[in-house]
């Protein structure tokens, strides 16, 4: 099993009474890749806008010197029969990862149960978890409709006196990590593939009333605080690794919810590397302290649960301010169809990547 459909070409022929339109979709992750993807299947044009150097999201991969880092999301399941069948069309870029038998552990890292409730297969893409969406976005970068650096800072209607009022058009304004400024109109409707906060500030300087920002308003996510360590010493004869025996865990302890030992992943370089999400509470406490305090309190927490004391030859931090949903949107997307606005994301079901495919999924089908 594995993920990605072959590329397809990005102008195909609408349905029979379907104009084709263009799409601004605003955000590079999974939800805003597979969602521009549909869209481009059936015809249109569309026009992505991220404002990290690359698409992925929190499928985010870091590479260092000693191998590469899931920074975000650490793997993925297959439950909706549409994901599966994506996942099925191009074999070899994802595989099994052994750590199917998360082990569970209390404030002291001692095992108290192992494996989840439902036992289901834990998959990962190759060489590192933003391939998954990267493959899927190629052949919009190919056609130069995946605008990376590029922040959206507001979203407003296009004055056009020839147009009527029913039916704006919109324009984005976005800023670059320099600082450049530009704008880009001509969009037929904008779709907004962002954590909630993000997506609602956007929506309420749209200069338009809308249900969306409204709908938004219940839904809640929580940061965490995500340490990357390196251990190249273990590398050597008669010690393949450090700690504990085990590959992933998740963890009472009040800083560190979840343990993995990226090395133990397949298609990953041997070195021994370790990736910790904290809690989200202790996430939440310490959102805006210095990054080098919160990786020196992580490392302590660290080697409290797994023992391993020997100092890393690689640390660093990466802070999400939006990493898992704790209250869902409850239903697969938002559209408003009068002023051509819409959202989409993880966050509108739950909080597990393929939530994230259903959700950019469903949301183009509507609007297709």
């Amino acid at each position: 099993m594995s993920i990605s459909p072959p590329a397809p070409r990005l102008r195909r022929n609408t349905p029979a009474g379907k104009t084709p339109r263009h799409f601004a979709i605003v955000g590079a992750g999974m939800a805003g890749i597979t969602c521009a993807r549909t869209l481009a299947q059936a015809g249109h044009e569309v026009t992505v806008f991220e404002k990290s150097a690359e698409a992925g999201g929190r499928t985010a991969t870091i590479d260092t010197p000693f191998g590469s880092f899931d920074a975000g999301a650490q793997y993925f399941t297959v439950r909706d029969p549409r994901f599966a069948q994506a996942v099925d069309m191009l074999p070899g870029l994802c595989r099994r990862w052994s750590a199917n038998a998360v082990q569970m552990l209390d404030a002291a890292g001692r095992v108290t149960a192992s494996g989840l409730p439902r036992r289901e297969a834990h998959w990962v893409a190759s060489p590192g978890m933003q391939s998954l969406v990267a493959r899927w976005a190629e052949p919009l970068r190919q056609a130069d409709r995946l605008m990376t650096g590029a922040r959206v800072t507001r979203i407003e209607p296009e004055h056009d006196p020839s147009r009527a009022p029913a039916h704006p058009r919109w324009k984005l304004r976005t800023e670059g990590p320099d600082g450049s400024r530009q704008s880009h109109a001509g969009f037929h409707a904008v779709l907004l593939a962002q954590p909630p906060l993000p997506a609602q500030a956007l929506l309420e300087n749209a200069g338009r009333s809308s249900f969306l920002s409204d709908a938004l308003e219940p839904v809640t996510t929580a940061p965490c605080w995500t340490l990357m360590l390196a251990y190249p010493q273990a590398v050597r004869p008669g010690l393949t690794t450090l700690g504990p025996q085990w590959n992933a865990a998740r963890s009472t302890h009040h800083r560190i919810a979840w343990l993995a030992r990226e090395s133990s992943k397949p298609g990953r370089q041997v070195i021994e590397r370790w990736t910790v999400q904290a809690s989200p509470v202790w996430s939440a406490e310490h959102l805006e302290d210095d990054p080098a305090r919160v990786q020196a309190k992580l490392i302590k927490a660290f080697a409290e649960v797994t023992g391993i004391r020997a100092e890393p030859a690689h640390a660093d931090t990466r802070r999400w301010r939006h990493a898992q949903t704790t209250r869902p949107l409850g239903r697969s997307h938002l559209w408003d169809a009068d002023l051509r606005l819409g959202v989409c994301g993880d966050w509108c079901l739950g909080h597990r990547l393929e939530d994230a495919f259903v959700s950019g999924l469903e949301l183009a089908l509507a609007v297709a």
